[in-house]
């Protein structure tokens, strides 16, 4: 399978789909939880239920293109926490 490391379907998996999609052809399971749910501003769409971040309508790491999303996310954040540290900001 092509670009199998940034995209598969667990066609097995007892909760697919785990969101609300009208076809799960173009379903990724790579990121089965976001690691972008511990980020403030992860630019997903969420809601915030009694503190606790509710991401059941948010799709990006669901999506053909969630990698590459979030892996940006991923080293945008790394980049601001560098230019922080050595005192340098953007």
């Amino acid at each position: 399978m092509e670009n199998s490391y940034r995209f598969y379907t667990n066609k097995d998996c007892i909760y697919l789909p785990c969101h609300k999609v009208e076809s799960t052809e173009d379903f990724n399971c790579m990121f089965c939880y976001c690691p972008l749910y511990f980020l403030e501003y992860c630019g997903g769409n969420y809601k915030d239920s009694s503190g606790i971040k509710d991401c059941s309508d948010c799709l990006i790491p669901h999506k053909p293109k969630g990698y590459d999303y979030i892996n940006k996310k991923i080293a945008e954040v790394n980049e601001e926490k560098i230019m922080k540290k050595f005192g340098r900001d953007k």
